[in-house]
């Protein structure tokens, strides 16, 4: 038996890797979540099984927990399991979790990278996460923390030139507000809606505005000077 873990990509379903693909072509079942392209499970068999573990903001269908469980249940009915993941399912997505639970069972896996989201659709846009002269760091965070820790591991201070948040759309007023503290007000920030996807869309402003905002999830956050130059490069 073996389990897959795969990346799904940011959204679009041509950008997954032919790596997928291939474990996706002799899959007996796929656990797959919100954020992967339901259009992707068309490279599964008509036959293999689909279960749907989605989580997104305030709507768990499952726990992780049950998750791990039904993932260990299915690799020890079949053969060949496919565990499909919204973007990379290092980059946030509790892949760690999900692969220390299987060798917990003795359960062997492989992992299938994907496009993070955090790279993917700013990139697809032709908006540089780093640019010589104007950005030369990336900091990836996640905007909405585990409430359950004893600490907060996030605290805002980052140095690097362009700083990406995902999953922090719910919270922005509160972290923005925080990033304020390190960072000048009018710093240029853009909101990317549904990157690579045909409802894609763009919403700029500053740290001190982008709050005020209509955004729609999912959604991810890019703060620096990217953001200008790419509104510079395409006129906007």
């Amino acid at each position: 038996m073996v389990v897959y873990l795969i990346g799904a990509g940011p959204g679009d379903a041509d950008l997954i890797t032919l790596k997928a693909v291939k474990a996706l072509n002799k899959a007996e079942v796929v656990l797959y979540d919100y954020l992967a392209n339901e259009e992707i499970l068309t490279h599964a068999p008509e036959s293999a099984e689909r279960i749907y573990v989605g989580k997104k903001a305030g709507e768990h269908y499952k726990t992780q927990d049950q998750i791990n469980e039904l993932i260990i249940e299915q690799a020890q009915k079949y053969e060949n399991v496919v565990r499909l993941k919204g973007g990379d399912p290092f980059v946030f997505g509790r892949g760690g979790e999900e692969i220390l639970a299987l060798m917990e069972h003795d359960i062997k896996f492989e992992v299938i990278p994907g496009v993070t989201s955090a790279i993917g659709a700013p990139t697809s846009l032709g908006l540089p996460v780093t640019h010589r002269a104007v950005a030369t760091s990336v900091t990836i965070v996640t905007g909405h923390e585990d409430p359950t820790k004893a600490e907060n591991q996030v605290h805002w201070d980052y140095t690097a030139d362009t700083l990406i948040i995902l999953m922090g759309i719910g919270n922005i007023k509160e972290n923005t507000a925080e990033i304020m503290k390190y960072r000048d007000k009018d710093t240029p920030v853009c909101v990317i809606e549904s990157g690579t996807l045909p409802n894609e869309n763009v919403i700029f402003g500053t740290l001190e505005n982008i709050s005020e905002k209509e955004i729609k999830t999912p959604a991810i956050l890019i703060i620096g000077e990217v953001v200008k130059l790419y509104k510079d490069i395409y006129n906007y």
